[in-house]
């Protein structure tokens, strides 16, 4: 888990951190992630699915087109549930993930591409319903990609959940006085979830690491501090970690 603070969101800042980057890059639709090349861009179906969902929301009465769209995401993330069960024999998880989703995803998706298509002049372009849909329709193409790759995933949820803590505390104090104190937060929210994502208890890995560091030299090799390769990972009581 990486953090990297910025001043600003122009395409200058995501070209600079991932320049040279040719692999799987989901992101919401925000244009400036486009203009990266080289990656293979994705499209985050949460995000979709969340701009109906707020629909529903926005609605004085039950009911309206945005509860058929949530139809359609059911359907998907079943498909989603029942490649995360027991494989076949013979097949590995992104052969058996991909086969599901060409069998049963791609129909739906089709079908849900149709009722987008049908559905868009009859509604307001500036209702929730209206943008929802015009947010689905403009971002198929990177919505739909991960049908076709068995180790792509069909949202960004695994990391939306873990940068809540960053969001929840943003809330609490605002913002950052300076830049260098922006960093310095990046950093130790980078640190403590990728302790989180490894199964290793912040705490312990802390008490290890400035325990250790000052016993190393300026020049030392420290990649055996990492959370990923610390040895607090094989202390931490998985019960702990939250």
């Amino acid at each position: 888990m990486l953090f990297e603070y910025q001043p600003g969101r122009g395409q200058q800042y995501p070209q600079a951190f991932l320049a040279g980057y040719n692999g799987l890059l989901m992101t919401d639709g925000y244009d400036a992630w486009r203009a990266l090349e080289g990656a293979t861009h994705l499209g985050c179906m949460a995000h979709a699915r969340r701009k109906f969902t707020d629909a529903i929301k926005g609605r004085k009465k039950p009911g309206g087109p945005a509860v058929e769209a949530l139809k359609f995401f059911e359907a998907l993330y079943e498909v989603e549930r029942l490649a995360r069960q027991t494989l076949p024999e013979g097949e590995t998880r992104e052969q058996y993930t991909l086969r599901l989703r060409q069998q049963h995803s791609v129909p739906v998706l089709a079908a849900f591409k149709t009722w987008l298509d049908e559905l868009a002049p009859q509604v307001l372009p500036k209702s929730y319903t209206g943008e929802a849909i015009a947010y689905a329709r403009n971002q198929w193409d990177y919505l739909t990609r991960y049908a076709s790759n068995g180790r792509a995933p069909i949202d960004n949820n695994l990391l939306e959940r873990d940068i809540r803590v960053f969001v929840t505390g943003r809330k609490n104090w605002l913002f950052s006085d300076t830049t260098a104190g922006a960093k310095a937060s990046a950093t130790i929210y980078s640190l403590m979830l990728t302790c989180r994502a490894c199964g290793v208890d912040p705490h312990d890995w802390l008490a290890h690491v400035l325990t250790q560091l000052p016993q190393r030299g300026p020049d030392a090799d420290i990649e055996d501090l990492f959370p990923f390769n610390s040895a607090a990972k094989d202390a931490a009581p998985a019960e702990n970690i939250t």
